[in-house]
């Protein structure tokens, strides 16, 4: 048999992830078995899935809400944010102008702002869109305002010598070099985007994960509830991956070696 020395290091650290996981829920269901306690209180992780595949026919509308709201959310979250980052980052008028406004706005909890967003435009989708964008905004501006502020002035100073405009440099230079922090930013954005959309559906919705979860907790369903919560990491984990991929596609320039010498 081969030696686990001899496996490769991805493979590696892909199988002791997938242990911990493995052993993490192992333990939460001997626990809840050992000390008997109760499904509403805690569920046994079988529970939980056992729910979550016998309800996937109902949830699943609820999922696919969930979800294209939180893309829609974190698009244009995205595009704001990439826009803002870029107007800071590039002139200290402007960082010091709007980001005292983007940290007070970004510590006020989303939470307050819901019945704000149902207030102007009613409960339902266009809320919880709403609080998902503004939640994944600032994360996007500060890591794409880093990126353009820390651009290497000897690259600026090289284009500037061949007469590039500032445009072309912003263009060239800085928009390339704040890449690997915009994508870090993305892979953070779109958690906490999914955290804004369940807040609003929580609160004034009648469809989506949120609402879901909602009606479990108010009939003592716990099964349910963390079916929902399953629901949510799974999408999370995904879109997480999917921007991961493209982020060592396009950054894999930007890349520093992980792998550690094995005596």
């Amino acid at each position: 048999m081969m030696s686990f020395a001899r496996i490769p290091a991805r493979v590696r650290e892909r199988l002791s992830s997938a242990a911990l996981i493995a052993a993490i829920f192992l333990a939460w269901e001997v626990a809840c078995l050992v000390f008997h306690v109760s499904p509403i209180v805690l569920p046994r992780p079988s529970q939980v899935v056992a729910t979550l595949v016998m309800q996937m026919p109902a949830l699943w509308p609820h999922i696919l809400q969930t979800l294209l709201t939180t893309l829609v959310g974190f698009a244009a979250g995205t595009a704001i944010g990439v826009l803002l980052g870029a107007i800071v980052g590039v002139s200290r008028t402007a960082y010091n102008a709007a980001y005292p406004l983007l940290v007070g706005f970004s510590s006020i909890p989303k939470v307050a702002v819901v019945p704000v967003f149902v207030l102007w435009f009613g409960s339902g989708t266009i809320p919880a869109v709403l609080t998902a964008m503004t939640t994944c905004i600032f994360p996007i501006v500060v890591n794409v305002a880093t990126g353009l502020a820390t651009t290497e002035p000897e690259m600026e100073d090289v284009l500037r010598a061949l007469g590039a405009s500032r445009r072309q440099v912003l263009w060239n230079v800085g928009l390339p070099r704040a890449l690997p922090y915009f994508f870090a930013s993305l892979k953070v954005a779109v958690t906490l985007a999914f955290v804004g959309t369940v807040l609003s559906e929580t609160v004034a919705a009648n469809l989506g994960i949120g609402t879901v979860m909602m009606m479990a907790s108010a009939n003592f369903d716990m099964p349910l509830v963390f079916a929902g919560l399953f629901a949510l990491a799974g999408l999370g984990i995904a879109l997480y991956a999917v921007f991961a991929v493209i982020e060592r596609r396009m950054c894999g320039w930007a890349s520093r070696k992980t792998d550690f010498a094995v005596g």
